[in-house]
């Protein structure tokens, strides 16, 4: 990247890697440089929580706040009834009205977190798109919005060709998604004087149907603003860990397993992480990246513990780095681990250890229980656990028992009060 930004926003997305391509730099950086630039990102409400893939946009809003400028979180209630094919195999399932506000609920937590809501001139919005969407009129759209859209030009665009390349079916529904979204922007615009849209390369295309829509419709130049689509540097899609989605709402994943996700990077990913996903200095980041051997290890302490301070609280990450040396460091138990609470009655004349190693969530089945027992990977308060049928009745539950799949994962199994 050789251009040299005036405005701090721009200069913090370049500096710290979370730009990949942008519509106007030049334009962008001018309307940034006089202030107050109202900028969005658009989440559809497809499960209760955003996961650690959405991170990276939630920074982007963060910083836009920081640096003098207002964020607008769009939520997709009405776009989420549709579904975004972008780079998708197939069609999403169809959510009902109920599930998406219930799941609009979720997602506000994991915001507020990150960007202030108010009524200063910086003060984050929430806007939800259902507002214009679900009341348009079928005709009436097709005829003043449908007709600046080439088919042609849709056809073209690399998330719906990837789909058509493979010869799987994408849905009339999926396809005016993009019409939709292109429309928000300009709504957003009309309404809020929104001059910005930001989002994942994945959604260039989407994007840049909003400006163009804007400027025919309104005459009002708008810009877009994209960020890489992350992989850690083994090639995995970031937000996923071997046990499912790494949630961001602490009822779906506890502040410890968070803590423990971002304790578990890859050396090779913790300067860039840093920079991403926290607000060090990036000469301490790039410091803190280029550490080897054990010395290491105290960066990646570092990068959890900044990361869950920032979403659960400075409290919640001492706690859970406290657990992790009681647990690693001295054998101990730990406060903090995820727990399962039995009572006497789910107890009964016994659970096998097999149960309880799938319903602490360690692993998915019991198939995966007796795999991990197999593989001398279970161990029960630090002993090996080598009997699958292993029986544990209310006396063995007395105290907490400890359980561990491998070094890394542990959960408590106690009796509920």
């Amino acid at each position: 990247m050789t251009y040299h930004p005036k405005s701090d926003f721009m200069r913090v997305m370049i500096e710290r890697g979370f730009l990949a391509d942008c519509t106007d730099y030049q334009g962008l950086d001018e309307a940034l440089s006089k202030g107050g630039v109202p900028g969005y990102i658009g989440f559809d409400a497809t499960a209760k929580s955003l996961h650690v893939g959405s991170l990276i946009q939630i920074m982007m809003l963060r910083w836009l706040q920081k640096t003098g400028h207002k964020p607008i979180t769009l939520m997709g209630g009405g776009t989420t009834k549709v579904g975004d094919p972008s780079f998708r195999a197939e069609e999403r399932p169809l959510l009902t009205p109920a599930q998406i506000d219930d799941n609009i609920d979720g997602i506000k937590q994991v915001f507020a977190a990150y960007v202030d809501y108010d009524d200063s001139p910086t003060g984050a919005m929430m806007v939800n798109n259902a507002e214009w969407l679900d009341d348009l009129k079928y005709l009436d759209f097709l005829r003043d919005i449908g007709r600046h859209f080439s088919v042609n030009r849709m056809l073209s665009f690399e998330s719906v060709k990837s789909r058509l390349d493979r010869e799987q079916s994408l849905s009339f529904l999926e396809f005016n998604y993009m019409i939709l979204q292109a429309y928000d922007f300009m709504e957003l615009n009309r309404r809020y004087g929104c001059l910005l849209q930001m989002g994942g390369s994945d959604q260039w295309g989407n994007i840049v149907n909003g400006i163009d829509l804007t400027r025919r419709i309104l005459d009002v130049e708008v810009y877009g603003l994209t960020s890489p689509l992350l992989t850690t540097s083994d090639g995995k899609k970031m937000g996923k860990s071997q046990d499912g989605a790494v949630w961001l709402n602490a009822e779906m994943l506890s502040p410890y397993e968070f803590w423990q996700f971002w304790r578990n990077t890859t050396d090779a990913d913790v300067g860039r992480f840093l920079k991403l996903y926290t607000e060090l200095a990036v000469e301490e980041c790039t410091r803190l990246g280029a550490l080897e051997g054990a010395e290491i290890n105290d960066a990646k302490i570092v990068l959890a513990n900044e990361v869950t301070a920032l979403l659960h609280g400075r409290a919640a990450a001492e706690a859970a780095e406290a657990t992790a040396r009681e647990v690693f460091e001295k054998g101990g138990v730990g406060d903090d681990l995820p727990t399962l609470e039995l009572t006497a009655e789910d107890v009964g004349d016994g659970i096998s250890a097999v149960q309880l190693i799938v319903r602490s969530g360690l692993v998915k089945s019991g198939k995966e229980a007796k795999r991990l027992i197999a593989e001398n990977g279970a161990r029960v308060d630090d002993a090996p656990l080598t009997d699958p049928g292993q029986m544990f009745d209310v006396a063995a539950l007395a105290s907490p028992v400890k359980l561990s799949a491998g070094k890394k994962r542990h959960a408590l199994v106690k009796l509920a009060d």
